[in-house]
């Protein structure tokens, strides 16, 4: 019954409601990305009554994968519209999101994924398990475990160079999807645990004693709190105040909203308990974790006094005593890790004359992000290729890392100290037109370079010169023209470089190959004409000599 009930919370999270008129936080929303994946190319996106965010459609995020609206047996007047499409990707290993945070945004960020199966597909049959990453760097598996089932995955992380990618990963046991895809950008004091070395993935945000969940406006960062929901909640008693909750604590700045309830023992001698159960990570590992309690007195003239224990240690030297209406937090600086379940205990001492009390809770997997990626400019030059011939292959993602994602045709360099760089590239017989892309000489460390039958047509650009490392240019089989560049030649010339340029009939390799050969002068025409016309009035003379000869001789005969 409680998993019905936090699924319908979950589902409803954006239902429709009044339109809310939200001051001051406009600034806040314009730095937001909220994705609907699946909606139409054309569809203008819409706002989401109960927050007042803007949702637009993905087709500007991604140009690979297909739109697919959820069976209609799932689609409730309680669903959020965020919940009725999906996009799936059934080609490809890796299929990935590129975001542009606004300049001022960053660099921490929390990016949400949200998935809904919902038989799209009409197969309904073995549900989809897959993986999603970080730029490079591994998040987390998609498990889909049921057809109505929402599945919400969040990660806070640091993230480098301007663009943010999420990438879905096919690992041959159904086809990914997803169905809402956010962006919300942090201050860099919340969450001092993340850097640019390790994130926080999500295990559960969590208010006690409401019903409600709490996000956007109540939280700026539209963290979602749902509803702590546990067995033998009725040894638990729910109280509240309607007095607002002061926050003090900038790593956290927890909403009042999520403050001003909570939950107490029934009574001194009872504790309060919650666990978890480790999940081991892609590499069977059990990763650390990272908690955060968070207390606040919402009774007056309160003595309460408690212990704090993780798997029966200590978590905190001290006696834990709330601040009346102010936010109070105790937290794990380092990692907690090795443990197969983890179970935390709040004590009341022999001092404290009311039980323990408890508001909210962040518990969090500790996630490396250690993954080197491309180096900057060899990403955004091979990037800037394939936009400009549109290259269909699995070009999704950072060029060269990880490495068994590697882009089809290209080969890198993995320098032990150092980001990976690009050194070879093979596009031969791919149907690229138009001229050669200046964004090649960007690759400073490329050495092969294919573009061999295709349709490329113009000069070869100066910036091939540029490319020291080259030693093999391919560019068999095109429509260039014009000259060759005298750097390429002397370099092909002195043996630095293999130089292909076969059938390219207008493509030259030295300035007077380069000039159109003369026509041939007509000054001889009246030549050709004339002789011809000279040897006719020849002969005709030479037959009037002859007859008026003949009529001599006969004439003489007859004297």
């Amino acid at each position: 019954m409680a998993t019905r009930w936090l699924l319908m919370l979950l589902l409803g999270l954006g239902i429709s409601g009044s339109v809310l008129q939200v001051h001051g936080q406009v600034d806040k929303l314009a730095s937001f990305i909220s994705i609907d994946c699946g909606l139409p190319e054309n569809s203008a996106g819409y706002v989401q009554n109960t927050t007042n965010m803007r949702f637009i459609g993905d087709a500007g995020f991604i140009d690979a994968g297909t739109n697919h609206n959820i069976s209609a047996e799932y689609i409730t007047p309680a669903l959020a519209w965020g919940w009725h499409t999906v996009r799936s990707f059934p080609t490809g290993v890796r299929n990935c999101y590129t975001l542009r945070p606004i300049a001022s945004a960053g660099p921490t960020y929390l990016l949400r994924a949200m998935f809904m199966y919902g038989n799209y597909d009409g197969l309904n049959r073995r549900l989809p398990i897959f993986d999603i990453y970080l730029g490079v760097n591994y998040w987390s598996t998609v498990n889909i475990n049921a057809t109505d089932m929402p599945l919400l995955m969040e990660v806070i992380a640091y993230v480098h160079g301007g663009t943010v990618q999420v990438c879905l990963v096919n690992t041959g046991s159904g086809t990914p999807f997803i169905s809402n895809l956010n962006l919300r950008p942090l201050k860099k004091t919340l969450y001092p645990q993340v850097n640019a070395t390790q994130g926080l993935v999500l295990i559960t945000r969590s208010s006690f004693g409401t019903k409600k969940n709490v996000r956007y406006p109540d939280d700026p960062y539209d963290r979602v709190w749902l509803p702590w929901t546990m067995p033998h909640s009725d040894k638990w008693l729910e109280i509240s105040t309607a007095d607002n909750v002061e926050d003090n604590l900038e790593s956290f700045e927890v909403p009042s909203a999520v403050m001003r309830t909570a939950i107490t023992a029934a009574n001194t001698s009872s504790p309060i308990r919650f666990s978890w159960d480790a999940v081991r990570n892609a590499d069977h590992h059990i990763p650390g974790y990272i908690w955060m309690l968070y207390f606040a007195e919402l009774q007056r003239d309160a003595v309460r006094e408690f212990y704090i224990t993780v798997n029966g240690e200590l978590a905190y030297p001290r006696v834990m005593t709330p601040l009346y209406l102010a936010t109070d937090a105790i937290y794990g600086r380092q990692p907690d890790d090795g443990f197969d379940r983890y179970d935390i205990s709040l004590n009341a001492t022999a001092n404290s004359t009311l039980p323990p009390i408890i508001n909210g809770v962040e518990v969090f997997l500790l996630l490396p992000t250690t993954g080197v990626a491309t180096v900057l400019q060899d990403a955004s030059a091979i990037t800037a290729v394939r936009d400009k011939y549109r290259v269909k292959k699995n070009w999704m993602g950072d060029p060269c890392m990880p490495r068994k994602f590697a882009w089809d045709g290209l080969s890198c360099n993995y320098a032990i100290s150092g980001p990976p760089t690009v050194k070879s590239l093979n596009l031969s017989s791919m149907g690229l037109s138009g001229n050669i892309s200046s964004s090649f000489g960007d690759l400073k460390g490329l050495q092969y370079l294919d573009l061999s039958r295709n349709n490329l047509t113009g000069s070869i650009p100066d910036t091939l010169s540029q490319l020291s490392s080259l030693t093999l240019l391919d560019l068999t089989g095109n429509r260039l023209t014009g000259e060759i560049p005298s750097m390429l030649l002397k370099r092909s010339q002195d043996g630095f470089l293999t130089l292909r340029y076969n059938n390219n009939p207008e493509l030259c390799s030295n300035g007077n190959s380069c000039v159109p050969p003369k026509k041939k002068s007509n000054s001889m025409v009246p030549v050709y004409v004339a002789i011809p016309i000279v040897v006719v009035l020849v002969i005709l003379l030479l037959l009037v000599l002859l007859i008026c000869m003949r009529r001599r001789r006969q004439g003489e005969r007859l004297d």
